[in-house]
């Protein structure tokens, strides 16, 4: 019965989701169009309902016309007689006008003809819904006077680049004269299909239009012609009479995309553009944007499919996403694109339904050309018909691999970016991360109190580890130091082993790997959480100066245990800036000053053949896979709170290569990823669990200024 009620209930909201697709929408009346509309009808001028974008009606011309029965009243109170023939017909033609200025989608269906995607006559455009959805994000920041940049992601053939460049076009033919406009496609053959949309909506738009109505008459227009090459090319056209330049691109040809005196930008796929000689997608769209200015009434659009985590367009669309960049981000997923449904018969449907309760709770597929069940029940919850669930199960046999198939119909903008290597984690657990994240920090810096020429006068090790009893934290905006938690500062009582520093130890110059400073809490393990991430600092510096900010940092955290990566500065690696070998400097310098310093458990031939200690985290071939097991635990089970979405970022382009090896992809960087994989593998497996002590109040301070060496997993 239960079953049963179930999928009632599916088959209910199926209903409600399809209803809601086969909502009527018509462009000309306006019902179901895109915006804000009201609701208007004016006998002699629209004899049925039309519904009207909001700002038009506020419109000087039109303002307060909605309290009038009829046309000819209206005139009549305009015009101070009664209205001619002639008077209603110029009144049309203007509230045509009007209209077309205020409503792509009534210009774009009434004026706009584009080819047939099924062959054919050539149709009026009419927005499909993935293209209702753009233009009200296109025009929401049209309307409230802003610089429109949007940087589009979507799945294939909807239409997205057709009607981004048809919104430029409406912008350069109806709103203002002299707006031109650049448009970057992949490959000479999209920029040739280009132009021949511009070609053909050009030869068929009406010549009046293109004029405003106290220009020339219209036998003076016929004369002329509507486009003029520009050129020898055959890249850029001109529109006399709105005075603007269209030019045509490729990113294949970087001279091709220079900028120059444009307002409107669009680059079309720009995830799978390629870097030339001499230039790289980067370089080409700051060249072509560059002219651009930042205000209103100008345009640039990146739209594309997804190619891969870590190149321009995805780092560009997650800025955009979490808001860091003047661009707003846009996905546009599979199941939102009508043709991607497969008619259902009431049996099939509730069969289906039938189905996807069973197998809602599946994690394996039966085979590698389908997905399991749990991901068609994730579909459907997001949003999915059972109508898109069965053709998309239909297509998937098509596919060997899901990643395939979510390069071509992503589900959602994390499934999109996929890579060529295996991902090491769950990019769906990443994602619940980022709820750890809202936290603004304070920023500041960490140093011995009175810092300035007391410190400079600090120059031998008695004197440094004398100084770091006295440490603090100094607000201050342009600080190296993002701190999320200051330390307890509870008296008479402690936490033991609380906290953990950890090190990534980078370059020193600017196009260096980065040097990381992370601080762990562990008090939240009391209470059967996890560890959290409570400061950090991210930079590139001397090593000495990384060597006292690290010792700083962790005697201002209580002590806390200071583990260094020592692989960087054990190894020279080709591939990394981090000037030779350092660890006899830094980690023993570190030794002499901060005697709470993590070192490796010696083996027992080691400690037969009385061989030194040797200090800091070695990461090698039998030590990563451990700390990346680690990590890949931590983030599916939730045992650790982020506080950096650059870290989490990190993780979404992380890879096992062929080879069996780990490492971020091209391009991409891994520095704050090796201090989460080494801080969390030492929280949960070198270290005592955290406990509270009791300290005497008048021995409180100096217990808090005491601080253990620890080597592996005892004192020593």
């Amino acid at each position: 019965m239960d079953s049963e009620l179930s999928v009632d209930l599916i088959l209910s909201e199926n209903s409600r989701r399809n209803h809601i697709i086969d909502s009527p929408f018509d462009p000309i009346s306006g019902e179901g169009s895109t915006g804000r509309r009201v609701s208007f009808r004016l006998k002699g001028l629209a004899e049925s309902p039309l519904f009207l974008p909001e700002p038009m009606l506020n419109d000087p011309e039109l303002r307060g016309i909605e309290s009038f029965d009829s046309l000819d009243s209206f005139l009549s109170a305009r015009l101070g007689h009664l209205p001619t023939q002639r008077d209603r017909e110029r009144f049309r033609q203007r509230f045509t006008r009007l209209r077309a200025l205020h409503d792509f989608p009534f210009w774009a269906a009434s004026f706009v003809y584009i080819k047939s995607k099924g062959g054919g006559e050539d149709r009026l455009f009419k927005l499909n819904r993935p293209q209702r959805r753009f233009v009200e994000r296109l025009e929401a920041m049209r309307i409230a006077r802003k610089p429109i940049r949007l940087i589009l992601l979507k799945a294939r053939q909807w239409g997205g680049s057709t009607c981004a460049q048809i919104y430029m076009a409406w912008l350069q033919l109806v709103h203002s004269k002299g707006l031109n406009s650049l448009i970057i496609a992949h490959q000479a053959v999209g920029s040739d299909e280009i132009k021949d949309m511009f070609d053909r909506m050009i030869a068929a738009y009406p010549s009046e239009m293109l004029r405003d109505s106290s220009s020339a008459s219209a036998d003076e227009e016929s004369g002329r012609r509507k486009t003029v090459g520009v050129g020898r090319s055959g890249a850029m056209m001109r529109v006399p009479a709105r005075n603007c330049k269209i030019k045509v691109g490729t990113a294949e040809r970087p001279d091709s995309c220079r900028g120059g005196d444009y307002s409107l930008v669009h680059c079309s796929e720009v995830g799978i553009w390629k870097a030339t000689l001499g230039k790289t997608p980067e370089q080409i769209l700051r060249s072509a944007c560059s002219g651009v200015l930042l205000r209103p009434m100008t345009m640039i659009v990146y739209e594309s499919t997804a190619n891969g985590t870590g190149n321009f367009f995805h780092r560009e669309y997650e800025a955009a996403r979490r808001g860091l960049s003047q661009f707003e981000a846009m996905f546009v997923s599979w199941f939102e694109i009508e043709q991607y449904a497969s008619p259902l018969t009431d049996e099939e449907a509730r069969e289906l339904a039938v189905r996807l309760i069973a197998e809602k709770d599946c994690e394996a597929a039966p085979n590698d050309r389908c997905q399991p069940g749990s991901y068609m029940w994730w579909l459907w919850e997001k949003g999915a018909t059972l109508e898109a669930l069965a053709w998309y199960a239909a297509e998937r046999s098509k596919y060997s691999d899901h990643a395939l198939m979510a390069a071509e119909y992503p589900s959602d903008d994390v499934e999109a970016f996929v890579h060529s290597g295996a991902r090491v984690f769950d990019r769906y657990r990443v994602e619940t991360l980022r709820e750890g994240c809202s936290q603004t920090p304070r920023r500041g810096e960490i140093d011995v109190a009175g810092a300035g020429e007391f410190t400079s006068r600090i120059v031998t090790d008695s004197q440094r580890a004398a100084a770091l009893r006295d440490v603090c934290f100094s607000p201050l905006p342009s600080g190296g130091w993002r701190i999320w938690e200051l330390p307890d500062q509870s008296e008479g009582e402690r936490i033991a082993d609380r906290y953990v520093t950890v090190v990534d130890v980078g370059g020193r110059g600017v196009k260096s790997d980065w040097s990381v400073i992370v601080v762990f809490d562990r008090a939240p393990m009391l209470s059967g959480r996890g560890p959290e991430v409570v400061a950090q600092w991210r930079g590139h510096t001397d090593f000495d100066i990384l060597a006292w900010k690290a010792a700083l940092a962790a005697a201002f955290y209580d002590n806390a245990l200071l583990v260094i990566e020592s692989n960087t500065l054990e190894t020279r690696d080709p591939d990394r800036d981090t000037d030779g070998d350092q660890s006899a400097f830094i980690l023993n310098r570190l030794r002499d000053v901060y005697p709470n310093l993590y070192a490796r458990p010696a083996s027992e031939e080691d400690v037969r053949r009385g061989m030194p200690v040797r200090y800091g985290f070695h990461t090698n071939v039998a030590t990563k896979p451990m700390i990346i097991a680690t990590l890949v635990k931590v983030i599916r089970e939730g045992l650790y709170t982020e506080r950096d979405e650059t870290c989490l970022d990190e993780y979404l382009t992380y890879e096992r290569r062929p080879n069996g090896s780990f490492g971020a992809i091209s391009g991409a960087h891994d520095d704050l990823l090796m201090t989460r994989a080494i801080g969390l593998h030492i929280c949960f497996h070198c270290m005592d669990q955290p406990r509270r002590v009791a300290i005497p109040n008048a021995a409180s301070q100096s217990a808090r200024r005491s601080p253990r060496r620890r080597s592996g997993h005892s004192f020593w």
